[in-house]
């Protein structure tokens, strides 16, 4: 099993568990099946209505509706579940950034629109059996091509060190091995009472790369019981805003996310 090391921005080292390419593979069908069975229930309901025996500018109205959940599935659940689809959910995946982060909406937009692997394929294929359909001989070129883009994820994913196939290259992100429930905790917003008292206004001077790299060490740490780690991270963080304190690293690190999501909304 892979083990992805991701410096941040403190010079500190975390470590992830890749998702396994057999996991990766799981969670894939079990989103495939679930999007094929909306689709077939989908579809037979608007033809129990007449949907598609009407003019043709109806038809492809209707199916356009129909379509448009299948390939904003994906989009749509890990930007709403936090990275996860409900097969990846299942199988304990989750999508961050290269920092250990949630990935912005861009990142998440970069990588679905990059899935060679399925809605790419699903496409191509499709236009080959019609292409065979009528006799068109174009149909095996087509599918070659889908082959070609299938292999081109699997061996990225195989072959590259941090385990990302060319849609999480390009959107720079990971997937990997996650069982904890995705919520609000786990972004870098928290929930601050309006008479909150800010300890270190300097947290400000940080980044959001810098704030997502530091809310995913203060994880790693408290979930790991690592001390250590929460101390090297708090001693860079004052050395780095000039912080003079003698609170805990624990509650030096929350008290900068806690800061900073009151100094960002407020």
């Amino acid at each position: 099993m892979s083990v992805i090391r991701i410096t941040t921005n403190f010079n500190i080292d975390l470590e992830f568990l890749a998702a396994p390419f057999h996991k990766r593979l799981f969670a894939w069908i079990i989103d495939t099946i679930l999007i094929y069975i909306y689709f077939v229930i989908g579809a037979r309901i608007l033809t129990s209505f007449g949907a598609f025996g009407g003019d043709s500018t109806q038809s492809y109205a209707y199916f356009f509706i129909l379509i448009l959940p299948v390939f904003l599935y994906h989009l749509a659940c890990e930007i709403l579940m936090n990275g996860q689809s409900i097969g990846k959910k299942l199988l304990g995946l989750k999508v961050v950034n290269e920092n250990g982060g949630r990935p912005s909406i861009s990142q998440y937009i970069i990588r679905w629109l990059i899935r060679t692997s399925d809605y790419m394929i699903v496409v191509i294929i499709f236009s080959a059996a019609a292409d065979a359909t009528s006799g068109s001989v174009t149909y095996l070129w087509k599918a070659g091509i889908a082959v070609v883009l299938l292999l081109t994820d699997i061996i990225l994913v195989n072959a590259s060190k941090k385990g990302q196939r060319l849609g999480d290259i390009l959107a720079h992100t990971l997937l990997i091995q996650s069982r904890q429930k995705a919520s609000l905790e786990d972004t870098v917003f928290l929930h601050i009472k309006d008479d909150y008292k800010v300890s270190f206004p300097e947290v400000m001077r940080l980044s959001d790369r810098d704030i997502n790299a530091l809310k995913g060490i203060r994880d790693t740490a408290r979930k790991y019981h690592d001390y250590e780690l929460a101390d090297r991270t708090a001693e860079k963080i004052k050395a780095h805003l000039n912080i003079q304190n003698s609170m805990s690293p624990f509650d030096f690190l929350e008290a900068c996310l806690k800061d900073y999501n009151y100094l960002s909304t407020h």
